[in-house]
């Protein structure tokens, strides 16, 4: 069938900024030939105010791909480097948007780029499936093993990323290695002093400014450096009055203490305040009538009113890390942390009444250690370690009257417990010949949880016959084994094997029953992986590719008979099986093709679709970078998938979408006398305006036909936005 022409149906604006597009993109290599025409590897032109320079940099196929594994991984990895969190990505993305581009992930947010709690996707795992660390330290809610985006991390915090599409080895920590691990990296530092601000302005009124001060080696011998980041940021958000303000800080510091010991100290701080409802999409109807912005109303006589809904979270990370040389080839990491989060959620719900409100806390303070050991010898590499963690909760959910606050006398539920975690592990990397390695290893994983719940109205665990409180506590142990094996064919070309186990930690919710009586409790849930796969890297391609099978354990369900007696019981089980693949190319004169694709299914033993697990994903993206310049335009398309309705699984179908994405950025050196460097951003989220519907919750389980009630999330208009760096 003919394909209809693609020029009609774009708009005025549309047109406008693909013009403008062109006319940059078809310019910028044209400007960096004349530049590099004297010099291939910097040009100085004396003007009345200072010293203009355009440095040149080699363009090869690691460094310019967005996304690439590593030649000695032993599982399904991508690599985010530095340069694609600074270059093309938003001003004010989050973690989210630094992941998106790697091969079968994918997230959105319905309020725009940043602006709201984003969760990510991937071989139909979803947040809560996954562990996610910061530097090497996990960090997740105590309830849950969920994350937060908009509450930790921000792109203005981050280095880089892997991502490890597996539950890793032995070796690899964490609550919900169940589906896999992302590691969040920390900025590196700099060996030259700077100051910078920036700033940048973009659509829905979004705006970020802020300063970040590079210490460049101090102290004797160069043996300190520190990094410092404050910015604040502000937007109205593309859904009605769903606004949004950040203030965040982050520190790091550096210290050498011997030519083989090094101090790292860590600090964050967030305080996030917005007008997000608890229910973060509008209704079919609602969106037929008011626009696909619609979120909520300045009216205080309609229960949606803005007013009525609001979100302040606070939250702070910080760790010190030291490593050592310990001599007779012993290496020692250890990272003590701490980290918290505090959310305060008032919301309302369809109706005004002096209970239709709830006033919710989920606030928690986390403190841990991991501690690494290694020892490398003839025969191989010895890795063990502890990862221990303590967490005190404290959780609530109140109905209240949203015209005042005034909280009811019980409270819908009402906890706090304590976590203990614990898990030793050990791994043996062996060496029988140059280039082949082969590792085994265990891992002993231990969640301890002690619960406190007050009576509350009825709605979980009751008037508990007249006791203020009930407590409770529970044990979740496992041994998760792991054995991987690692050729280098060429020192540019890997091959792998993997098997592992992983697991994750039930939710605190299994007590969440009248008087919380539960007879049998669940265990921890978990996956075996099988993959295999092999890396490929040149100065002019990068590809890597792996094909995996994962059959894992499902969430529990429950029965309660009449007396009350609640028994929890195993689901089944489901398979994840597929291929992926990414590769990055050089095409010459500053142009390089990156493309990545992932084939696959996830299904339950039934044969139905497993929930937001797409078909298959593809990625392609054009670089060009040169004199300058470096611009990037990225494409990501989602496959069909499905959302449940209840219990009910591949109930409604979400037909493909895609998120296309441009940046175009350009770097002068020494613009004036006192500035070292300049730095401008043009971008482009959404860039061909697509308003697909990624989500549905249908209004009624009875059934998942299009109804005016289903609440729909829908992709954010497209948003511009225009960044300036200036470094001092």
């Amino acid at each position: 069938m003919k394909r209809p022409s693609l020029k009609p149906s774009l708009k005025p604006t549309t047109q406008q900024v693909l013009h403008a597009l062109a006319v940059m993109c078809m310019a910028a290599p044209i400007i960096a030939s004349a530049q590099q025409a004297t010099d291939l590897g910097a040009v100085s032109a004396n003007g009345g105010s200072g010293t203009v320079e355009v440095t040149g940099k080699a363009v090869t196929a690691t460094t310019t791909a967005p996304s690439q594994g590593s030649l000695t991984a032993r599982s399904a990895q991508s690599i985010v480097s530095d340069e694609f969190i600074r270059n093309l990505t938003s001003p004010v993305a989050d973690f989210s948007q630094v992941l998106q581009m790697t091969p079968g992930m994918y997230s959105y947010s319905p309020n725009g780029v940043g602006l709201g709690d984003t969760k990510t996707y991937f071989r139909g795992f979803s947040d809560g499936d996954y562990t996610v660390s910061f530097d090497g330290i996990p960090f997740q809610d105590t309830n849950s093993p969920s994350h937060h985006t908009w509450a930790f991390f921000p792109s203005q915090f981050l280095g880089g990323a892997v991502v490890d599409r597996s539950p890793g080895s032995a070796a690899t920590i964490g609550p919900a290695n169940f589906g896999g691990s992302v590691n969040l990296l920390s900025r590196n530092l700099e060996p030259e002093q700077r100051s910078s601000v920036f700033g940048s302005y973009g659509s829905f009124n979004t705006k970020i400014y802020g300063a970040e001060f590079e210490s460049g080696q101090f102290g004797p011998d160069g043996s300190s450096n520190l990094l410092v980041n404050a910015h604040q940021m502000t937007s109205d958000g593309y859904q009605t009055y769903n606004k949004q303000t950040r203030d965040a800080v982050s520190l790091k510091y550096q210290y050498a203490i011997t030519d083989n010991t090094a101090l790292t100290l860590f600090g964050s701080y967030i305080d996030l305040k917005s007008n997000t409802p608890n229910t973060k999409g509008a209704t079919r109807a609602q969106i037929a009538q008011f626009g696909d912005d619609y979120l909520l109303s300045n009216n205080p006589k309609q229960a949606n009113y803005w007013g009525y809904n609001f979100y302040h979270v606070t939250s702070d990370f910080e760790y010190a890390g030291l490593s050592s040389n310990l001599g007779g080839g012993w290496k020692l990491d250890d990272k003590l942390y701490t980290y918290a989060y505090h959310n305060q959620q008032n919301y309302n719900g369809t109706t005004i009444t002096a209970t239709s409100g709830t006033d919710k806390l989920n606030s928690y303070r986390t403190y841990g250690n991991l501690l690494r050991l290694s020892q490398e010898s003839g025969f191989g590499i010895l890795r063990t370690g502890l990862w221990a963690e303590n967490a005190d909760t404290n959780r609530y959910q109140i109905p209240s009257d949203p015209r005042t606050w005034v909280d009811a006398v019980l409270p819908n539920f009402h906890e706090r417990f304590k976590t203990t975690t614990l898990q030793p592990f050990v791994e043996y990397e062996f060496q029988p010949a140059k280039d082949l390695k082969i590792t085994p290893g265990v891992k002993y994983s231990s969640y301890r949880q002690d619960l406190t719940q007050y009576a509350d109205n009825g709605k979980t665990v009751g008037k508990l016959g007249g006791l203020p409180s009930v407590e409770h506590a529970v044990t979740y142990s496992t041994v998760l084994p792991s054995f991987d094996v690692h050729y280098l064919l060429q020192p540019n070309w890997s091959v792998y094997g993997q098997y592992v186990v992983g697991d994750e930690i039930p939710p605190s919710s299994v007590f969440d029953v009248k008087n919380a009586n539960v007879t049998a409790l669940p265990s921890s849930i978990k996956s075996k992986t099988f993959q295999i796969g092999s890396v490929w890297k040149s100065d002019r391609f990068t590809f890597d590719i792996d094909a995996y099978h994962i059959k894992f354990d499902n969430a529990y369900s429950s029965f309660t008979d009449n007396a009350g007696n609640t028994t929890f019981f195993a689901n089944g089980s489901s398979t994840t099986q597929g291929v992926e693949a990414e590769g990055n190319v050089v095409l010459g004169a500053g142009f390089s093709l990156y493309a990545n694709a992932t084939y696959g299914t996830a299904k339950y033993a039934s044969g139905q679709w497993i929930a937001s697990a797409p078909s298959d994903t593809e990625t392609l993206g054009l670089n060009y970078n040169q004199g300058g310049w470096d611009i990037g335009w990225l494409n990501k398309r989602v496959g069909t998938m499905y959302n449940d309705n209840g219990s009910v699984h591949q109930a409604v179908k979400i037909a493909p979408f895609t998120i296309s994405n441009l940046f175009v950025n350009y770097t002068i050196k020494h613009p004036a006398q006192f500035i070292k460097q300049a730095k401008i951003q043009f971008g482009v989220n959404n860039l061909f305006d697509k308003h697909s519907i990624v989500g549905v919750n249908p209004a009624s389980t009875a059934t998942s036909a299009p109804a005016p009630g289903d609440v729909l999330t829908l992709l954010p208009a497209r948003s511009l936005s225009l960044a300036l760096n200036l470094d001092f």
